[in-house]
């Protein structure tokens, strides 16, 4: 079985701009404070970084690895850290964002928010590229969304199908070829 993809769901300029809106809107949001930023690894990086240089407003810049993946599209429903990030210990009175590359089941995101509340902040949201809501399994609060996407697997900007096509500009979804 190979897979494969058509053309892209969401284009590079389609991408870029919405970027764009989202930093301003975080600037708008926390104008004269500073936020920690918290990029969710692997697929979150490109985004991520994108917005970091979008934002304006001073920003602390952090990573956690989190998966609740098993093998290659399918999750497992629990969340393993790979890595902590390096302020967990130092998010007390903080104005923490979450930056995620998709939310599909909530899994992640709600077990990273307790994490987070449980340390303390002064706020924390959520900001997702993507948002596939019918893939809900527990329903969360994400404050920042990219996009609205169906239920399909998705590749590009980041994002991957075992460890391939994290480096398109675009993002495509992805097919499976039975024939192959």
């Amino acid at each position: 079985m190979h897979a494969r993809f058509g053309k892209a769901l969401i284009d590079t300029p389609t991408l870029q701009d919405r970027v764009q809106q989202i930093g301003r809107q975080i600037n708008q949001d926390y104008a004269d404070r500073r936020v920690l930023m918290i990029g969710v690894l692997k697929g979150s990086i490109l985004f991520y970084a994108d917005l970091v240089r979008a934002i304006r407003v001073p920003v602390t810049m952090d990573f956690v690895h989190a998966t609740s993946y098993q093998g290659r599209t399918t999750t497992s429903g629990e969340v393993r850290l790979m890595t902590d990030p390096e302020y967990f210990d130092k998010m007390e009175g903080r104005h923490v964002i979450i930056v995620e590359d998709i939310v599909d089941t909530g899994v992640t995101i709600q077990y990273l928010r307790k994490k987070i509340l449980d340390r303390g902040p002064a706020s924390l949201a959520v900001c997702t590229l993507l948002d596939k809501p019918e893939r809900r399994r527990i329903e969360v609060k994400v404050d920042y969304v990219g996009f609205t996407i169906p239920d399909v697997f998705v590749v590009g900007y980041g994002m991957d199908h075992d460890e391939r096509y994290r480096n398109l500009p675009y993002i495509a979804a992805l097919e499976q070829d039975e024939s192959a």
